[in-house]
């Protein structure tokens, strides 16, 4: 396709040449969301899967925002569609021990030294479902509480405490 609106329209008529090249361009990005919601590869690729088949079977773009955010939206339902379903996150109070050993090395603030983005992401992976999820809508889809607690179905409070 020359453009993106070439690609819109294509995939609004269904043709299985614009489907391929919507794939294309933003499987790999959409499946490190899913991932990120998930928490598991196959999981990822389960969400990433159903995700795309919506996309297709439903192509609801209007426009009103870029093509890639309407896409990580789809996505981002998706896994916590998932995750509802799998009873995931039935229970968002998580206790310490629970969480992933984040090394707290005081190297870290002294040189100015960073985690890498592939051990922050194992990090994250490694979060209770509920903590992961409320930890992505912040972080990367930047929703503030209030908004989580309403995607969530859960209390502002519960959102905050993650």
């Amino acid at each position: 396709m020359e453009n993106e609106i070439e690609l819109i329209e294509g995939c609004r008529a269904g043709k299985d040449s614009a489907r391929k090249e919507l794939y294309t361009l933003y499987s790999k990005q959409m499946l490190a969301v899913c991932y990120r919601y998930t928490g598991d590869v196959d999981a990822a690729h389960d969400v990433l899967h159903d995700g795309f088949i919506k996309i297709f079977t439903h192509f609801t773009f209007r426009g009103e925002c870029a093509l890639s955010t309407w896409v990580t939206r789809v996505m981002v339902t998706q896994a916590i569609d998932y995750l509802r379903r799998q009873q995931r996150f039935v229970q968002l109070v998580v206790n310490e021990e629970h969480l992933p050993d984040v090394p707290d090395d005081a190297d870290f603030a002294e040189t100015g030294s960073h985690l890498s983005e592939e051990v922050l992401m194992e990090f994250v992976a490694e979060l209770p479902d509920g903590c992961r999820t409320v930890f992505n809508l912040y972080v990367f889809e930047e929703k503030s509480h209030k908004e989580i607690a309403e995607i969530l179905h859960i209390k502002e409070h519960s959102s905050t405490s993650q």
